[in-house]
């Protein structure tokens, strides 16, 4: 059986933080039955559904090159919270939140499902992902986005409140 060929494609990374909660609330979109529930324990086949459907058109590689029993460990681990929005009843998105270094969480990943982008879904379901960080009290939220993510991704953080702080190119082996 031939072996694929790994492929190199590059990236800009664009880190962001935000010092301090926004004041802004942003509502559900009024189009979607829509409920945000906290997956306690979440199996390693639902993450990966959640973590392929979403990031597959983005390039999302990191977790797709884990074993299950690394996978699992490292959505298990203290500090890790995941919350999956549901819309009309089916998974339509999701973010995880890393706090396991204390005063600093990181936005680890964030997505919509393909079927919801582009019904008002991700502003709202970024404001309750800013909203749950906040409610730990750290010094800083930061999230992370490259030029392969979804172009509306920069442009609504930095509506939402994060502010650059450096930018690196990076080769992304595929």
């Amino acid at each position: 059986m031939a072996r694929k060929k790994a492929r190199s494609i590059e990236t800009t990374v664009t880190f962001l933080e935000m010092t301090a909660p926004p004041a802004q609330y942003v509502p559900a979109p009024a189009n979607i039955k829509l409920a945000l529930m906290r997956a306690e324990t979440p199996p390693v086949h639902f993450y990966r559904y959640l973590y392929d459907t979403i990031g597959r058109s983005y390039h999302w590689v990191d977790r797709r090159r884990l074993s299950d029993a690394e996978l699992d460990e490292a959505i298990s681990a203290e500090g890790i919270e995941i919350l999956v929005a549901y819309g009309d009843g089916v998974p339509a998105g999701f973010f995880e939140l890393d706090g396991r270094n204390g005063q600093e969480i990181w936005l680890a990943y964030f997505g919509i499902v393909p079927e919801f982008r582009g019904r008002g879904l991700g502003k709202w379901l970024l404001s309750e992902a800013i909203a749950a960080a906040w409610l730990k009290e750290p010094e800083r939220l930061r999230v992370e986005t490259c030029t392969l993510d979804d172009p509306r991704a920069l442009p609504l953080y930095q509506r939402m409140g994060f502010a650059p702080y450096e930018r690196r190119q990076k080769v992304m082996n595929l």
